[in-house]
Order: C-alpha cells, then sequence, then structure tokens
C-alpha cells in the first residue's frame, strides 16, 4: 500500500465531521487545523436547532476547550478569523435523513465540495435507552452512509466503531466485518427494522398505559439490554454499534470506506500536548471513585489484559487510514488498541493508582486530603454477591424489619439504600462483561497500515499511532492520572 503525503492530501480538501462536540472529533478537528491550515473547509455538524445554537456550541465545546490552546498560541490574533474561515457550521442531526439538514443551499454545497464524510457520532452510554442509541449508533450510520454517497467528490468515508462490537468473545479477536443480520449466538431473525418495529410498540404501549417518563426511559433501557443479550451481545452500546458497522458494509457499495475500532479510549499521548481528556470514560470512573475514597472494592480479575489507547494515536490511525484509502481505495477494518502489542494489566493499572494518589492524594471539600489503600479485589461474580450480600444486603433486610416493626419510620432511608443498592448491582452486570474480558485484540490491519506510512515517507513523528512505545508506567504516573485530575475531576 502507497500513501502519499498527509499534508499534501489535505490541503484544499473538505472534510464532513459528525459528531463533532465528541471526545475524539474535537481532537481530530483540531489536528487536522494545526498540521495544515490550508486545508480547505471542516464542515462540522453538531445537534443544534439553528445556527445559533450551534455557534454556542461550537464555543463552548469545541474551541473553548484547553485543547485548542497550542492552536491559538500559533495563530495569536487571528484565532477566531481563522476558525471562521476554515469551518462552517451544520445544524443537523443524524438520526433524521440527509442528516436533518435545513438550509438547501448549505446541502447543495456539501454535496458538490465534500471530499471526506468522518463519522464519529455516536451515544457511547453503555446503559442508554434503546431508542436513543439505535437512532444514534444503528440509522446515523445509515444516514450518514447515504448522504456521503451523495457527493459527487468524495474520496473516502470513514466510521469510527468500537473493538467491543465483538462482544464477549475470547482469545485473538480478528478484523472481520459483520454481515447484515449476523449475531454472536448464532441466533437468527435479526433484522434491524423488525428492531425499530419493536422499540416504536413499546412505546406506545408505555404511552397508552400512561407510564411516568422515568418509567418509559427505565423501559426502554430494559428493553435495549433484553435484545442485546438475545443476539449475543453484552449491551445496548456496542449491540447498536454492530447493526451501524452492518449498515456501513451492506450499504457501501462502491465508495471507498475504513471503519476504525478503537479499544478502550484514554488521554491524550502527546498531542496537542499531554494528558488531555475530557469525561469520564470506563477507567477513569474507578480513578475517580479511588481517588475521592468511594471505592472500597474491585470486581476482576487483575491478571486480566485492559486494552487502553490513548486518544491522539486512535486519531492519527485514523488519518493516515483515511489518505491510505483515498490513495488506494479499498475497504478495510482497523483495529485500534495494545493488547496485542504492548499488554497491559489491571494490577499494574491498581499499583499506579495507588501510587500516584498516596503521593498526590485528593483535597476533599473540607479541605483535607483523602488517604487512599489497598482495595478488596473480589476476582468472581460469586465473591462479589457474597461481599453485597453481607455488607448490604443483610442490613438491608434488617431495616426493613425495623421499618415495618416502627411504622415505616425508616422508609426514606431503606429506600434510598435499596435504590443505591439495585443501582450498583446493574452496573456491575453491565460492565461485567469487561471487567472479565479474555480477548484480546488483533491489529494486522493497523501494523500493516503502520508499515506502510513508514515506508511511504510519513512523518511518523507527526502522525505516532505505535503503541508499542508507550511506557505505561510513565504514562500513568505523569500524563493520565495528571490529566484526568486536572481536566475530569470536580
Amino acid at each position: 500500500m502507497e500513501i502519499g503525503s498527509i499534508p499534501s492530501f489535505l490541503e484544499s480538501k473538505s472534510i464532513l465531521v459528525l459528531g463533532a462536540t465528541g471526545f475524539l472529533a474535537k481532537i481530530f478537528t483540531e489536528k487536522i487545523l494545526r498540521v495544515q491550515p490550508n486545508v480547505k473547509k471542516l464542515y462540522l455538524l453538531l445537534r443544534a436547532s439553528d445556527v445559533k445554537s450551534a455557534t454556542q456550541r461550537l464555543h463552548n465545546e469545541i474551541i473553548g476547550k484547553d485543547l485548542f490552546k497550542v492552536l491559538k498560541e500559533t495563530c495569536g490574533a487571528k484565532f477566531n478569523s481563522f476558525i471562521s474561515q476554515k469551518t462552517t457550521l451544520v445544524p443537523g442531526d443524524i438520526t433524521c435523513e440527509d442528516l436533518g439538514l435545513k438550509d438547501p443551499n448549505l446541502v447543495e454545497e456539501m454535496m458538490r465540495e465534500l471530499d471526506v464524510v468522518v463519522n464519529l457520532a455516536a451515544t457511547t452510554n453503555f446503559d442508554e435507552r434503546y431508542d436513543v442509541a439505535l437512532d444514534l449508533n444503528t440509522m446515523g450510520a445509515k444516514h450518514v452512509l447515504n448522504f456521503a454517497k451523495k457527493c459527487v467528490k468524495l474520496k473516502v468515508f470513514v466510521h469510527v466503531s468500537t473493538a467491543y462490537v465483538s462482544g464477549e468473545r475470547e482469545g485473538l479477536i480478528l478484523e472481520n466485518s459483520y454481515r447484515m443480520g449476523e449475531t454472536l449466538n448464532g441466533v437468527s431473525g435479526l433484522d434491524i427494522d423488525a428492531e425499530n418495529k419493536i422499540v416504536e410498540e413499546k412505546l406506545n404501549e408505555l404511552q397508552a398505559q400512561g407510564a411516568s417518563p422515568q418509567a418509559i426511559t427505565q423501559a426502554m433501557k430494559d428493553l435495549g439490554i433484553e435484545r442485546a443479550k438475545t443476539y449475543g451481545w453484552p449491551n445496548t452500546y456496542v449491540f447498536t454499534k454492530a447493526m451501524g458497522e452492518m449498515f456501513v458494509e451492506d450499504l457501501k457499495e462502491s465508495i471507498p470506506t475504513v471503519i476504525v475500532r478503537p479499544t478502550i479510549v484514554t488521554s491524550t499521548y502527546k498531542e496537542p500536548f499531554p494528558g488531555w481528556a475530557e469525561g469520564v470514560r470506563t477507567i477513569d470512573s474507578l480513578a475517580v471513585g479511588y481517588a475521592k475514597g468511594k471505592l472500597q472494592c474491585f470486581l476482576g480479575d487483575l491478571k486480566g489484559v485492559v486494552d487502553v489507547i490513548p486518544a491522539d494515536m486512535v486519531v492519527n490511525a485514523m488519518i493516515v487510514a483515511m489518505v491510505a484509502h483515498a490513495y488506494q481505495p479499498s475497504d478495510t477494518i482497523y483495529q485500534v488498541g495494545s493488547s496485542v502489542r504492548n499488554p497491559l494489566t489491571y494490577d499494574k493499572l491498581q499499583d499506579y493508582g495507588f501510587r500516584y494518589f498516596t503521593k498526590n492524594p485528593w483535597i476533599n471539600k473540607d479541605g483535607k486530603p483523602v488517604k487512599v489503600g489497598q482495595i478488596r479485589v473480589l476476582e468472581s461474580m460469586a465473591s462479589f454477591h457474597r461481599y453485597m450480600t453481607f455488607r448490604y444486603l443483610y442490613p438491608l433486610k434488617g431495616l426493613e424489619l425495623a421499618n415495618i416493626a416502627f411504622c415505616k419510620y425508616f422508609q426514606g432511608v431503606y429506600s434510598d439504600l435499596s435504590r443505591k443498592i439495585n443501582f450498583v448491582m446493574r452496573l456491575v452486570e453491565i460492565y461485567r462483561p469487561y471487567l472479565f474480558f479474555n480477548g484480546i485484540f488483533d491489529d494486522m490491519n493497523t501494523e500493516k497500515l503502520k508499515m506502510a506510512a513508514r515506508d511511504s515517507g510519513v512523518d511518523m513523528d507527526l502522525f505516532f499511532f505505535d503503541p508499542q512505545c508507550i511506557d505505561w508506567e510513565d504514562y500513568f504516573m505523569n500524563t493520565h492520572l495528571p490529566g484526568i485530575v486536572k481536566y475530569i475531576f470536580k
């Protein structure tokens, strides 16, 4: 595979970025503007009712972030005019046909000018309402691809998925595609139109029953988990992302298409500066809970591999793949992770957290440092259930009896504790597949891409995505943990 000059490819190109306020999308946008200021235009699609609200989101959620400070320093006083010149805000909604675009002139311009379409729009909530996840992750992928096919100059379509569309597979997980209707457990009958019908009927039924908004939300969450498990996926997020991939594979026709599947995405490794992060991601929620003294135990296999990859490496892999497939059209899936070439285990992660927060304790709202200790490790679901029974469920049963004896005097306390226990049990069930995950993500296509880029003279210091170069101890102790303390801790 021959890869031409990446800055030369980006020069005078028009790129549509969907899901522009997302974590990876912001890093992608900043990188393109920084490495090739002569890009013609970045069309940034944001969920917004009009240009005014889209502009507010641009300033509050994208360019107002620290992420853009390097670009601001480079541009100086010309930063705002540069952003204005190089970006066009597109108020839209990928859950609608033609992306919900209301300005016919803008639609015509985009279909005439776009060279690249990059779909980063998604809901990444594992416990999302099924209707919401199906609209965004599945139907959204279909609507974006259908729009891309109308763009007369289109050179490549990039769809960002997740490596965890693999479900709970074990061993080496290959970079294979999903056929329409394919399931993980072999159960036949998966039909996306039928899934939409099931959602519609359930919503109608709930509304006819006069269900409260809270009850409808919970019922939609439960439905998502139920439908996912019917076909072998552990949660709504990965199920709807897998169906999104099915649409891409089924509908792409002759369009050069790249599917990028990152693993667990962490803070930036190097660019635009080390340690930038946003939003509490999977493993960061553990770090936040631990540092604040709220994490009493850990459920999982400490010798298990946790596949993490810094966000800037994911974006670099996306850009290199995008250019490679625009020059030489073909369709490939790239899994971007670290578990094959530089595996990290949960016991190392636990050690880094203990050492970092012992040396740099979190100061609580009372102004006192939170002292962290070695947490109790529960290495099976059976040990977790025993722990919960003795620590919480027996006391809850006692409180229930006392509540009855004292004419519901303890009703508020009982209800609150019961609700919290149910919440924890649900979260554990949702995250269980990842805490005991025994898969390793093959990245042979990504490795071939890296070698082709190097052989083609691509600047691998600028477009680095080799996980082998990461010293995990140095990264977590000096980059990632300080980064999430700065940008995520509240």
